[in-house]
């Protein structure tokens, strides 16, 4: 399927490993060139130089993007580009009582206020070529939250709102924004948290990640490679009619008609 994304040019945070590196190589796939950014230089070279494979041209930028200096070393890099992929780790689990203001500031800075700062500065562009396309990798807590992750559920719930609002105000100029949110999937963020249970009840990780998945109406976890394809249709020539939306990515987890 021709996804008529070929020769455009896109923005990936968090590249490296997990679902933003499912996502950039989808679009790399499709013929979309990139400049891809994470924290740890090492795994961003690896990543980019299998990204050229296909043929589309790389920059790599190792940066924090949730830093004002590294985000504008990012976008100085980026320049002009037609695809936003937005992208950040969840901020560590806990309980209400864990958290004080500062946690919430990081979270908030994060996995809201960053992916905001990074459609503020490239959506202008975007608008005056009159095509664009901006996914921003949230959460299924988003829609059903989760108690052990409350900083991630209130920072996420937040971006979430503002894309409702500014989706409707780009839409007419040919730039869509939606949201796509994962349930569980085979990354490192997974075996984080599955650690983290293994420890507190004393069982496997085998045993942690059987009882999760049999949670899980498709009776696994989702892999990066479906998540990025599911992430470069929705920044395809086919999604500009889908406007302000939350994709739900969760094997069936979540229980809703709506």
């Amino acid at each position: 399927m021709d996804l008529g994304i070929k020769g455009k040019r896109a923005l990936v945070c968090a590249a490296s490993k997990g679902l933003g590196r499912g996502c950039a190589m989808a679009l790399a796939e499709a013929g979309v060139d990139l400049v891809i950014n994470a924290r740890g230089a090492e795994a961003l070279e690896a990543t980019a130089a299998e990204l050229r494979k296909f043929g589309v041209q790389v920059v790599a930028v190792a940066a924090d993007i949730t830093s004002d200096e590294g985000r504008a070393a990012v976008l100085a890099a980026a320049g002009a580009v037609d695809i936003l992929v937005t992208n950040a780790g969840g901020p560590p689990p806990g309980i209400w009582s864990d958290w004080e203001r500062a946690d919430f500031i990081k979270a908030l800075d994060a996995n809201m206020l960053t992916p905001i700062a990074l459609m503020k500065a490239l959506l202008p562009g975007m608008i005056d070529k009159g095509w664009g396309r901006v996914v921003n990798i949230t959460s299924q807590s988003v829609k059903s939250p989760i108690p052990q992750l409350g900083l991630s559920n209130a920072a996420r719930a937040g971006l979430t709102g503002y894309v409702g609002g500014t989706s409707r105000q780009v839409a007419p100029f040919g730039v869509i924004i939606n949201n796509l949110l994962p349930g569980i999937h085979a990354t490192d963020r997974a075996v984080s948290l599955d650690t983290g249970v293994m420890k507190a009840r004393g069982i496997s990780m085998e045993e942690v990640q059987a009882e999760r998945s049999a949670e899980i109406p498709a009776r696994r976890y989702g892999t990066a490679e479906e998540f990025g394809a599911t992430c470069a249709f929705m920044c395809s020539q086919y999604a500009g009619y889908m406007v302000g939306q939350n994709i739900l990515l969760d094997g069936g987890a979540m229980y809703s008609t709506m």
